[in-house]
């Protein structure tokens, strides 16, 4: 066990939901009451129609929305807002374009306190893990989506949490890019083992990375089940034991996406018609 696999903690979820007031006065229950427990070190991957609550149960475990009820807990604390021992990945990357990549990485590690010596060589050891060492001094305009989605990897990883969120993270990049970083996140959580709570649209994706897999019903959003993923890693997507788990997704998740567009058209057809 590596040093920074030691600060991995266990995520509990109790009740956990989320409501909140449309513009025309209803209140929408974005997310109904959750349970989950999540083990130190584990990658768990959350999947399930759009509009299903996945990032705000995501946002609300990171601290960046507060629950309508229930509660959230890393180890011992009670998740209340934003936290250093919680890293988070967006979709859009999220890094300042008036700082350098050394900056980017830097930056959590300056708001810790740490000297500026110290906080360069770590922000450097990271970077030489995702492989940007040597683009240190370059704007985040001057990188390619994969590269920067690899420096805000190395961000999150650099202030040591014990728990990292992603949201969506692969999720604008091409196909290629997108697998190659999948095995570089891989390599980095098999190193570090870091408990992750990763979101994802892509079954395959999910299935490639997680331990488990949660899959969440369509709005308002609730655990519909929980599928393990037993295959030793790396895992071949054509091979039938990964077929087989892919099935099982497929099937609770086009339940699911039925259900969705049908609340939709009905949503539809009770509107006015348009002048």
């Amino acid at each position: 066990m590596t040093a920074s696999a030691s600060t991995a903690k266990p995520l509990t979820v109790r009740g956990l939901a989320k409501q909140y007031v449309s513009a025309d006065g209803r209140v929408v229950d974005a997310l109904l009451p959750t349970d989950l427990d999540i083990a130190p070190g584990e990658f768990l991957v959350v999947v399930g129609p759009s509009g299903c609550g996945k990032s705000t149960l995501l946002n609300i475990l990171a601290g960046l929305t507060t629950p309508s009820a229930g509660e959230a807990r890393v180890g011992d604390v009670l998740v209340q807002g934003p936290d250093i021992d919680r890293g988070m990945v967006f979709q859009d990357y999220a890094l300042f374009p008036w700082l350098d990549v050394l900056g980017n990485v830097e930056f959590g590690l300056e708001r810790m306190g740490m000297p500026r010596r110290e906080r360069r060589e770590t922000a450097m050891r990271y970077l030489a893990m995702v492989g940007l060492a040597d683009f240190a001094d370059k704007r985040p305009r001057e990188l390619s989506g994969g590269m920067k989605q690899r420096v805000a990897i190395a961000r999150a990883y650099a202030t040591d949490p014990s728990i990292i969120f992603m949201d969506e993270p692969f999720g604008a990049l091409d196909a290629l890019t997108r697998r190659h970083l999948q095995h570089e996140l891989l390599d980095i959580w098999q190193r570090h083992r870091k408990t992750v709570v990763f979101i994802t649209h892509s079954v395959v994706e999910a299935i490639y990375l997680a331990d488990r897999i949660v899959l969440m019903t369509a709005r308002p959003g609730r655990i519909k089940s929980v599928i393990p993923v037993k295959l030793a890693h790396p895992r071949d997507a054509t091979s039938d034991d990964f077929r087989s788990i892919e099935r099982q997704v497929y099937r609770d998740l086009d339940e699911e996406l039925a259900k969705s567009f049908r609340m939709e058209g009905h949503a539809a057809s009770a509107a006015p018609a348009a002048d």
